[in-house]
């Protein structure tokens, strides 16, 4: 079982997501397994004591009628109200999604858990050994209830590795600063960031397909067009390296701009009629000859300097 599923959705856009590997999948299930346990007992112990003379084949009745809604509503329950995540799937960071990688709704996990009841676990299912060998020969993973319902599960929680510090590309400070950033939506964003993250560990084909998907996107949200000849991932980066300077700076306290912290350069050579403000950090200057636009010395530059702001007129 591959790691990565390649899925195209309808923009021919390539999809790496990260499947779940078959012990994760099978920690959860276990993690499930115990909760529906536990909710059965409880069950079985207030059957018991409110109907203490009741009749033994209604008894073996209500059992299974019980047994039949734990193993199936509760799946259906959680993966509906919470799109795609289970007890044991919110502990081992897992989603079910649909094969467009979005989110699943009611009738997907109704069909997962019919499945799962009848084929995949329970009933044909010889206590999970059918979805075992399904998922093992599945090139992502999938058992019977995931080719039924389209869906596909994964690997939510990305990796440390993948929240990488994304750095303003050299040159486009000025232009990135004109963007209206508002309308950005968040999870685009967060999606922006992890293929920025996981670029070099991508595909070259799946990166370049995935890449402009996302500028374009990008673009879209924040009312622009793709700038001719730049790469998508520069776009991205540019985009995202101004949104945080953008959340930073109104993050500032609002008497005065604190000390600069690593990462902050300002920038020298400012244009006509734009003076430092009030505020900022500067070194004692020498006189300067006529002519020279900026009125103090930038600090020796940074590990990181992506902070594209100058100050405003």
């Amino acid at each position: 079982m591959q790691e990565e599923s390649d899925l195209v959705t309808g923009e021919a856009v390539v999809l790496d997501l990260r499947v779940a590997k078959l012990a994760s999948r099978g920690v959860a299930m276990l993690l499930d397994v115990l909760v529906q346990g536990a909710l059965l007992l409880i069950a079985v112990l207030v059957l018991v004591f409110t109907m203490p003379s009741a009749d033994s084949s209604l008894t073996v009745a209500l059992l299974l009628t019980l047994f039949v809604l734990i193993v199936i509503g509760y799946p259906v329950l959680f993966e509906t109200l919470s799109r795609g995540r289970s007890l044991g799937k919110l502990a081992l960071g897992l989603r079910v999604v649909r094969l467009d990688g979005g989110p699943i709704r009611f009738r997907h996990a109704l069909t997962r858990a019919l499945a799962g009841f009848f084929v995949d676990f329970w009933a044909l299912g010889f206590l999970g050994a059918v979805a075992v060998i399904v998922s093992l020969t599945s090139s992502d993973g999938r058992r019977v209830g995931d080719f039924l319902a389209g869906t596909l599960v994964i690997r939510e929680r990305v990796p440390e590795s993948a929240q990488a510090y994304v750095v303003m590309p050299v040159g486009l400070e000025a232009w990135a600063s004109q963007l209206d950033l508002s309308r950005l939506p968040d999870d685009l964003a967060l999606a922006s960031r992890q293929f920025l993250g996981r670029y070099h560990e991508l595909r070259p084909d799946a990166a370049a397909s995935l890449g402009q998907g996302l500028a374009y996107q990008v673009a879209n949200a924040v009312g622009v067009a793709l700038p001719y000849g730049m790469p998508p991932w520069t776009f991205l980066q540019a985009v995202l390296a101004e949104r945080r300077n953008r959340d930073q700076a109104r993050l500032a306290p609002a008497y005065g701009r604190p000390a600069p912290v690593p990462g902050y350069v300002p920038q020298p050579g400012l244009a006509p009629g734009f003076a430092p403000q009030p505020g900022y950090a500067q070194q004692p200057v020498s006189p300067q000859q006529p002519g020279v636009t900026s009125g103090y010395v930038p600090e020796p530059p940074r590990p990181e300097p992506d902070n594209p702001f100058t100050p405003p007129s």
